[in-house]
């Protein structure tokens, strides 16, 4: 079966979330959202391309950090809602210069830093 990105749920506002995930150590990287024209393009390039919601846009990851997000396997869930981006990240998949933008723990109550940002060199 073909598939085509209409055939996907998007919220109210066109989009719906992708969670990038790295191949191999399971690693969850972030969430970002998607439009439809954004999830065909990531297919067609393998290169993973966001909406940003700030600025309007299409945001292919990595291509003013140089941390880029190939694409291996694109997965769609049960329920047609939300995408899982299996990737190969190259370096910081956070703004924040993390690895992950998951880096604060707060199971304890209080907000925990899991994770300084990476350095430079």
């Amino acid at each position: 079966m073909t598939f085509d990105p209409a055939s996907l749920k998007y919220d109210a506002n066109g989009l719906i979330p992708c969670i990038a995930q790295q191949e191999g150590t399971g690693e969850v990287l972030m969430m970002a959202w998607m439009n439809a024209e954004a999830v065909a393009k990531t297919l067609d390039t393998k290169r993973v391309t966001y909406w940003s919601r700030s600025r309007q846009a299409f945001w292919i990851k990595g291509d003013t950090s140089g941390h880029i997000q190939d694409l291996i396997d694109l997965r769609v869930d049960c329920d047609r809602d939300c995408l899982l981006a299996i990737v190969d990240q190259t370096g910081a998949a956070c703004h924040t210069n993390r690895r992950v933008c998951f880096y604060t723990s707060v199971i304890s109550g209080d907000e925990v830093e899991l994770m300084s940002p990476m350095s430079d060199t």
